[in-house]
């Protein structure tokens, strides 16, 4: 048998939920078992009473707003909780189609890949102006050279998840979590794959953002902190040879005017100079220590996933709602 969980964070959906559920398959090829998990994240109208007036027999609900990424991250554990062989994360604004569901998990039935992810095609999608497309560009870009995984639509929420990726994640964000379970993807080797989906006109703003330059900006610290967290010594080397390459130019300078016996009017190159290099020797004292912390981490990590296993071994089905 093989079950699929279609999970739904939600925040103040009530409006919306009802055509989001009306949407979903209620069949599927190689499925036997379909099951909706709705993720209410401290909503201030009715949507987890919504959800349940429409047959969703699974609702989790938050006492207070936590978060897109706290949301997602209890949406796995309560869908491996019910026993899910693949899961599927979906808005619940209506924004992605449920006829594309069979598309999306069709490469985890075959084994292809361990995590799938709907390209909504931002480069002709209508939902995207001009400005929406190149910052979609820059940021798959950026995501792209930052895990070595190529997503052309790398913020999607669209995202089918095999049961052992899922056990295998640990989402830390509070804002989002599709950069960062790319990112934590690459390192774990794990197979990403994209294909592509369509949306429906946009019912409503997006309530994970104020802004773009403030979606922007929290997504910049999101793939600054991932890849701090798994390429520290990359990053901290880097910047550290960067500073102490800079250091040496004013040092040089200095001992040039120096050995032309025209040294004590450049002292402040020295000055300049030796506090780069400082600068750069922390760094690269930094970058060790923090490969040390990445290796605990890495312990750490391989505990929780045998943890969640010991926990599912003997897991009941989990009540009809819950508040965390």
């Amino acid at each position: 048998m093989t079950r699929l969980v279609i999970q739904i964070p939600c925040l103040d959906e009530a409006l919306t939920l009802p055509a989001t559920l009306a949407d979903l398959p209620r069949s599927l090829p190689g499925i036997t078992d379909i099951r909706v998990l709705v993720v209410d994240d401290g909503s201030r109208d009715d949507t987890a009473s919504v959800a349940r007036a429409h047959g969703v027999e699974h609702v989790v609900r938050h006492t207070h707003n936590q978060g897109l990424g706290r949301a997602f991250r209890t949406g796995l554990d309560q869908a491996l909780k019910l026993g899910a062989d693949i899961i599927v994360n979906l808005d619940g604004d209506g924004q992605y189609r449920g006829a594309d569901i069979a598309s999306l998990i069709a490469p985890l039935q075959t084994g292809s890949a361990d995590i799938v992810i709907g390209d909504r095609q931002p480069a002709r999608n209508p939902e995207f102006n001009l400005l929406k497309r190149g910052l979609q560009w820059l940021g798959s870009h950026a995501v792209r050279t930052l895990s070595g995984i190529d997503t052309p639509d790398a913020v999607s929420g669209f995202r089918a998840i095999s049961r052992e990726a899922a056990l295998r994640l640990n989402i830390l964000s509070q804002f989002s979590y599709t950069v960062e379970m790319i990112i934590q993807a690459a390192h774990r080797q794990m197979r990403v794959v994209s294909v592509p989906v369509s949306t429906n006109p946009a019912r409503r703003p997006s309530r994970l953002f104020r802004n773009l330059p403030h979606f922007v900006g929290r997504q910049l610290v999101t793939m600054l902190r991932m890849y701090a967290m798994y390429r520290p010594t990359r990053l901290f080397f880097f910047s550290g040879g960067l500073f102490a390459l800079l250091g040496l130019l004013p040092i040089l300078r200095f001992l040039l005017y120096y050995l032309a016996g025209d040294g004590a009017g450049h002292i402040q190159s020295l000055l300049l100079g030796g506090v780069l290099t400082t600068v750069g020797f922390l760094l690269f004292v930094a970058g060790i220590l923090a490969d040390l912390i990445a290796m605990n981490r890495q312990i750490l990590e391989l505990t929780l996933e045998k943890v969640r296993r010991v926990e599912l071994q003997d897991t009941e089905t989990p009540s009809h709602h819950d508040d965390l």
